[in-house]
């Protein structure tokens, strides 16, 4: 994906995010947010992530529930993406370095918006070639526009030419806590510290 299409991907995420969810951040500002200190993204109460049915590495089906059992980060892309999606998962990857130097044990999930290119074999792989506790997770087209709508992803696959084919997806980084749900997003300029950083803040107040 191009460059030009991940900032208008992430525009339109942006857009969506304000005009769903933006209203529940404000309105719940009279209460008590013990995690607002930590936010980078500024959403606390959207409504975002929910329960989904993918496949994992082996091809066998797995729900949000069995693959979020910890504090994790969860990012949306495809194996074929030329440049932001390797760097994002390169930084995510690095974040959970630091974590776990931390003694935090923080977990990756990556979810492939390209289910006719990516097989649950060949998004495993991807995901293990960052980091070897990543999880990387395909499914029906079906399975995947579910869970890219409940985690509000924008993403488009661009006409193929000679059966090639670029998908414009937007580039967030979600930080889901077992018990809580979503936590915050982490913007494509935010770098390794912060957001261990960020989650590290997190793990401290929800103990």
């Amino acid at each position: 994906m191009n460059r030009i299409y991940a900032i208008g991907a992430a525009g339109l995420l942006a857009a969506l995010i304000g005009g769903t969810a933006g209203y529940l951040f404000f309105a719940g500002q009279s209460n008590a947010d013990p995690l607002a200190q930590c936010r980078e993204g500024n959403v606390g109460g959207a409504d975002i992530g929910g329960p989904f049915t993918l496949l994992d590495k082996t091809g066998t089906e797995v729900t949000d529930k069995e693959v979020i059992t910890r504090p994790t980060l969860v990012y949306f892309g495809y194996t074929f993406c030329p440049d932001v999606c390797p760097f994002d998962m390169s930084r995510n990857a690095e974040a959970l370095d630091l974590l776990k130097d931390a003694g935090r044990d923080v977990g990756l999930v990556f979810v492939t918006v390209d289910p006719g290119r990516d097989t649950p074999q060949v998004v495993g792989d991807y995901a293990e070639a960052f980091s070897e506790t990543a999880i990387g997770l395909t499914g029906t087209p079906e399975q995947i526009d579910a869970a890219a709508k409940a985690y509000r992803v924008y993403y488009n696959h661009q006409p193929a030419t000679d059966d090639f084919y670029m998908v414009d997806h937007s580039a967030f980084t979600y930080l889901m806590l077992p018990g809580i749900g979503f936590a915050d997003f982490y913007r494509r300029d935010a770098t390794p510290e912060q957001i261990a950083k960020g989650v590290g803040c997190m793990l401290d107040v929800t103990g």
